[in-house]
């Protein structure tokens, strides 16, 4: 953003699902107009093959069209990830996202590196088995999935959609020694936006925020009826980024995750971080206040 420079910011990896639905784009393009976040790339992630066959490339195809509307084509690195989930707890699929991940975890920094994850935890199950050092290093992995804990919002006998697309890295990043801060399904629920404030607050703001709007309303139409709002749930992962405490959180023992996406607490894992809240205003006005001076430059 101009006129604010930052001694000290995080570098930060954002891996994203983005043509998943409708709200990975809010989160992408909030991450990039923050100056204090230091993007270190962004890696296009498989979400599954129930809704189309082509996710990985289709998830790539959005994150270079978000670049080029942003006019920051070429000058944000931009690898693919795994184009499919994990075959077992042993065996990784290769690909540039997780050499990205381990590339920038093993460098030797000051600052610590943040790993979001707005969809499955492929690529970060992958390096963490390519390269198990990955562990012993300042990395916090942020990740937008699994059901909720202590009865919040019912799990209804299946595995949250970011959860279902790749049960076994799950598996992988918690029970291994990474930091972890998860955000459960019935937290990121927490940040609706309705469409007379998008509309007011997004869709004016230049070429960016009319697409950001527009393919938003064009999903909720094609998959959701007559709604007239959305939940932006992917972007607690940026807003814990910039302000950790823009939620309310518990340390709890990490689970492992059964077939059906219920919580297995019999192994003895280290403690997370789960987020029961989160301050969507927080998130979200800083968003909008971002993206409309970006628009006026």
């Amino acid at each position: 953003m101009a006129g604010r420079t930052f001694s000290h910011r995080r570098r930060v990896i954002v891996n994203t699902d983005a043509k998943n639905e409708a709200d990975d784009q809010f989160a992408i393009v909030h991450a990039l107009l923050s100056p204090s976040l230091d993007i270190r790339g962004l890696i296009a992630a498989h979400f599954g093959n129930r809704r189309t066959r082509s996710s990985l490339e289709e998830s790539r195809a959005e994150i270079d069209l978000l670049l080029r509307l942003m006019k920051l084509d070429g000058t944000v690195r931009v690898e693919d990830g795994a184009p499919y989930a994990l075959p077992d707890v042993v065996t990784p699929v290769p690909s540039p996202g997780a050499d990205l991940i381990i590339e920038e975890a093993m460098r030797d920094a000051p600052e610590p590196l943040y790993v979001a994850f707005l969809g499955p935890l492929t690529d970060m199950a992958c390096a963490l088995l390519l390269e198990p050092r990955i562990a012993e290093r300042d990395v916090t992995v942020i990740w937008i999935g699994g059901n909720g804990y202590d009865g919040r919002g019912g799990q209804g006998g299946r595995p949250e959609f970011n959860l279902s697309n790749d049960i076994v890295a799950a598996n992988v990043v918690f029970s291994s020694a990474l930091k972890v801060w998860q955000v459960p399904a019935p937290t990121y629920r927490m940040t609706a936006v309705g469409y007379a404030e998008l509309d007011a607050k997004v869709a004016p703001y230049g070429e960016l925020g009319d697409y950001l709007v527009r393919q938003l309303v064009e999903w909720n139409e094609q998959h959701s009826g007559s709604i007239e709002f959305r939940a932006l749930g992917d972007s607690p992962a940026i807003g814990l980024m910039l302000h950790p405490d823009c939620g309310t959180w518990v340390e709890r023992p990490a689970p492992n995750f059964r077939h059906d996406g219920s919580y297995d607490f019999s192994a003895d894992n280290r403690a997370i971080r789960t987020y029961d809240s989160i301050d969507a205003r927080f998130i979200f006005e800083d968003f909008f206040a971002k993206l409309q001076a970006f628009a006026r430059r």
